[in-house]
């Protein structure tokens, strides 16, 4: 079996390639990969090479398949597992492996296993975690999207709270509480907007800051103010940048409380600092943002830790129970992880947009492994199809789901390039 693959030999050494896979062992399952999305995590692999964690010593001679955040269809299951798994089902995976204390993770340590590929190998230790997962969903691009939301979930639950009766820590964000998210008009804090609109037990009040006009106007479109007040939430967007005063005007927002969660989304000493000194009694803050450089800190009020009970902590990833839920969340039509997608394209885009994703605006870049197709913009789809008329019937989908990427889009471009789907 032969796959097309964007491989890692070293930093900043991107290749798409074509390759001969090997036959599968009777512990392994070959799959068709349909759909990745881009992860900053990625980005900063590709920036570190060989000196990241997760990547192998030996990736200028055996590179790795980059790439994790993926779905597609089953190929051919190894004897081991064919009374799990059938050929022709879609599957979605769960990409944080702990197998024996080992760091591996698809996209980061494999020279098979991977989701920018056309076809790859997955390894024993996925299916014995309980990390590939069966999926029904009528879309590739929600199991994909499957993971950065685990990620998002994983956050919310790793939040606690504690009393002052006994040492028991309750998980989560607080109850009918004051949840403000740093930063958070780019694809990740829309992800957590998304999920805290629709959570059963949810915060009262939601206070989202970015220092872009650009994204906060998109943000207020796709994850609409009205539609949080429907759901009991009192969703406020706000550049802190217009306020004279950011700690003064954005504690205001709590009527002079504080905010009994905090989500930093980006790794900047400065908006930490704010946070921190914006928690309320028992305030928790979560570091959600992960920086590349190892010496990154910031100041911590130790007296309001002592006094207020503020507590920090800091989650990365999320587990398969957080991808179930996502999944079910989007199954039911509950959440919409499409509110992160600003961008479309094929495999043949993959490593010039991974090398570049800071400098390339907007959400998630969203990808279809069996096309070629330049990175493209949905907000582009209109003017590319006056002279195109698959761009013209992309255009009017998005239109038709509130300018977001969605199930019959998707169709759409499987259509059009002949692909199953």
């Amino acid at each position: 079996m032969k796959t097309k693959a964007v491989r890692m030999y070293g930093a900043d050494d991107l290749r798409l390639e074509e390759f001969e896979l090997p036959e599968i062992k009777d512990d392994e399952i070959l799959v068709k990969v349909v759909s990745d999305s881009i992860c900053m995590s990625t980005y900063k692999l590709v920036k570190q090479g060989k000196k990241h964690k997760r990547a192998p010593q030996n990736i200028d001679t055996n590179p790795v398949i980059v790439g994790h955040e993926f779905a597609g269809d089953i190929v051919k299951v190894g004897a081991k597992w064919q009374h799990e798994f059938t050929p022709g089902e879609k599957f979605a995976q769960q990409p944080a492996l702990n197998y024996k204390g080992c760091l591996n993770s698809p996209g980061y340590s494999y020279e098979f296993f991977g989701g920018d590929c056309t076809y790859c190998i997955i390894p024993h230790e996925v299916m014995e975690l309980g990390c590939l997962l069966h999926y029904n969903g009528p879309s590739y691009f929600e199991a994909s999207l499957g993971e950065p939301m685990s990620c998002v979930i994983g956050g919310f639950h790793s939040n606690y709270h504690t009393n002052k009766r006994n040492y028991d820590h309750a998980s989560g964000v607080k109850e009918n509480g004051a949840l403000l998210i740093v930063g958070g008009a780019g694809p990740m804090g829309l992800g957590a907007v998304e999920y805290a609109v629709c959570l059963e037990k949810k915060p009262r009040l939601v206070v989202v800051t970015d220092v872009s006009e650009e994204r906060i106007a998109r943000a207020e479109m796709v994850v609409p103010v009205s539609k949080a007040a429907e759901h009991g939430v009192t969703l406020k967007y706000v550049n802190p940048n217009k306020m004279d005063d950011q700690y003064e005007g954005l504690k205001a927002l709590t009527d002079g409380k504080g905010y009994d969660d905090i989500l930093v989304m980006a790794p900047i000493r400065p908006l930490v600092e704010l946070a921190d000194s914006l928690l309320a009694f028992d305030g928790c803050l979560n570091f959600f943002a992960g920086p590349t450089d190892n010496k990154f800190s910031a100041s911590i009020n130790m007296y309001n830790t002592h006094y207020i009970s503020t507590h920090i902590m800091g989650s990365t990833g999320g587990n398969t129970d957080d991808l179930v839920e996502a999944l079910d969340l989007s199954a039911a039509g509950k959440m919409n992880p499409s509110v992160m997608v600003t961008h479309v394209g094929g495999l043949d885009c993959v490593a010039d947009t991974t090398e570049n994703l800071p400098s390339i605006p907007g959400g998630k870049k969203l990808v279809y492994t069996h096309i070629r197709m330049p990175l493209t913009a949905i907000e582009d789809f209109r003017k590319l199809g006056e002279k195109d008329e698959l761009f013209k019937k992309l255009a009017d989908s998005c239109d038709r789901h509130n300018g977001l990427w969605n199930s019959e889009a998707e169709h759409l471009l499987f259509a059009h390039y002949g692909l199953d789907g």
